[in-house]
């Protein structure tokens, strides 16, 4: 019959100071290891579907000598009931890991959605637009928030103090919940439905945007007054008075004149491509030239970089066009001149309707009629901007 070991006391655990593994007894194969650096260390050395297996329970003195006697007890428990203690603190510590791992916060989640949807936006002022939203609306609520705790009262939380005074604004940020929230279903760190989706959701509780948005259009110059008005900005010096003339003339929008640069002019062919990353489709938009378009381009003392730099070197402020109109005293937006053009056109013209809606790089709503439009309209729309500059110029005398 085997020696049964001796009980040591918690005294002689702790005096035990010789580097080496000590039976502790009470507990068949219980030990106490003791290190060079004088750490103490419990261990169970106990046989487990035929072999020899040591199963640590943990430092001495944060697990005590009764502590490790009754936890040692449990796995010799465990092993007569045919369960593998090591077995189970590895499926326990694997479910700890899963869970903490699927308990990504919507702030962190956020920025992996970005990270990986950075190639899609127009440009970086987008994509920190897009961040800063949620920043402000969203995080202080739900940004700690792991992902698949979110549910509707929060989405309701984050957007109901602002759903009728900021429709639009919180509009954008339901949205972009629900791209965050639909990306965090995709990458497995939540389940269910998305409680920011609209249809079948969030439109039983909150009015529509189309029901509470007063639509609000730039405030435009009626097309009769745009000659006399191009009249005295031609008497304008100075580099912004220049960009100006040149939307007008060219019906485009701010950010892709003062963003506009000479590799992106061809003088020989009188066009100017736009590309698509500085589009709001998306869609490199080509812009026929006119006469009255290329003498402003010609009257630019350089032939490099932007065609229209600030004073320091970079791009023209997105102020600096409306400054000009403020000078002026000229009760209109510089975005207004696209919507006097387009009057213009259906007024005074016979162009067809999408030669003036490609005029203006606008998207065509309808897929079908996508799929059977696939040229640009280039000629036609040039003999469009030559009309609207000789209407500019002719009634200016």
């Amino acid at each position: 019959m085997p020696r049964k070991a001796e009980e040591m006391g918690a005294l002689a655990i702790k005096r035990l100071e010789h580097p080496g593994e000590y039976t502790v007894g009470g507990v068949a194969g219980l030990r106490v290891r003791v290190y060079d650096n004088g750490h103490k260390y419990w261990l169970l050395r106990a046989t487990i579907a035929g072999r020899v297996r040591e199963i640590g329970i943990g430092p001495y003195p944060e697990v005590t000598l009764a502590k490790a006697r009754e936890a040692a007890s449990d796995m010799r428990m465990q092993i007569r009931e045919g369960i593998d203690p090591l077995a189970e603190r590895r499926a326990a510590k694997d479910a700890l890991a899963a869970a903490t791992a699927k308990a990504l916060t919507f702030s962190d989640c956020t920025d992996r959605y970005l990270a990986n949807k950075s190639a899609g936006f127009r440009n970086e002022k987008h994509r920190r637009q897009w961040r800063s939203s949620l920043e402000q609306y969203a995080d202080p609520i739900i940004g700690r928030l792991p992902v698949d705790r979110i549910e509707l009262a929060h989405v309701l939380e984050v957007l109901q103090p602002v759903w009728r005074t900021r429709t639009e604004t919180a509009s954008r940020v339901r949205g972009r919940m629900e791209k965050v929230l639909d990306y965090a279903t995709v990458s497995g760190y939540r389940d269910g439905s998305n409680p920011a989706r609209w249809r079948g959701n969030l439109d039983a509780i909150l009015p529509a945007p189309s029901k509470l948005k007063k639509v609000r259009h730039h405030r435009a110059l009626p097309w009769a007054e745009v000659p006399p008005f191009m009249a005295a900005l031609r008497e304008r010096s100075g580099t912004a008075a220049q960009a100006l003339q040149f939307l007008v003339l060219t019906a485009t929008r701010s950010g892709e004149v003062r963003g506009a640069t000479w590799d992106e002019i061809d003088l020989e062919s009188s066009t100017w491509s736009i590309p698509a990353e500085r589009m709001k489709a998306g869609r490199t938009h080509v812009v026929p030239l006119s006469d009255a378009a290329l003498e402003i381009l010609e009257a630019r003392p350089d032939r490099d970089g932007l065609v229209f730099p600030g004073q320091r070197g970079g791009m023209l402020s997105d102020m600096s066009l409306s400054s000009v109109l403020k000078r002026m005293q000229v009760d209109a937006t510089v975005h207004g001149f696209r919507s006097s053009f387009r009057d213009w056109v259906s007024e005074t013209t016979r162009y067809p309707h999408e030669v003036a809606e490609m005029a203006l790089a606008h998207t065509i709503p309808n897929a079908t009629e996508r799929a059977y439009r696939r040229g640009d309209l280039l000629e036609k729309r040039r003999a469009l901007m030559d009309e609207w500059a000789a209407y500019i110029v002719e009634a200016e005398k």
